[in-house]
């Protein structure tokens, strides 16, 4: 299969596949329709090109099934997500209630990290595996002052987190 073949599968389908995923991913998901569009095509791409189309129903309806089985798991994997962020922010409650440390799971506190953008979450999750600043700045190819700013700044957004969950 041709680029320029998928590419015409790809505009001829487009409506049927955002249809299956509006139908069937949870509204409160729409913010990864393109993740769930994007996986599809990438699954139908990598069936086509192993001749993993039967052709038992039209192309369009094949991709619908696929958008819809996608969609299913978008919303099993964000509801999964939420979840952890759910019994994260109980926790993080219940630390800054007690003070009580030691209860709380650093699985939480990393779940809690994971909620942050990503460069200031990248230079976090280094710093709680015990990183130096050095280490770090080498690791990720910035300086030694980008990373103790976004430490400094993903420390603070953390603390932020934590007094929202607690109001």
């Amino acid at each position: 299969m041709t680029d320029r073949e998928f590419a015409d599968i790809v505009g001829r389908t487009k409506a049927v596949v955002l249809s299956a995923v509006g139908k069937h991913l949870d509204s409160r998901h729409y913010h990864a329709i393109d993740d769930v569009v994007q996986e599809t095509y990438l699954r139908a791409y990598k069936n086509l090109s192993k001749n993993g189309f039967r052709q038992d129903s039209s192309i369009g309806t094949w991709l619908y099934t696929i958008a819809r089985n996608e969609s299913i798991r978008m919303n099993m994997r964000m509801g999964r997500e939420e979840k952890k962020s759910k019994k994260a922010a109980e926790d993080m409650k219940n630390v800054a209630a007690t003070g009580d440390l030691p209860d709380f799971e650093i699985e939480h506190l990393h779940d809690t990290i994971a909620m942050l953008p990503e460069k200031y979450r990248e230079v976090l999750e280094l710093v709680a595996r015990g990183f130096s600043i050095e280490e770090i700045a080498g690791k990720l190819g910035m300086r030694r002052g980008t990373v103790k700013s976004r430490t400094s700044r993903g420390k603070e957004m953390l603390k932020k987190m934590m007094q929202e969950v607690t109001q």
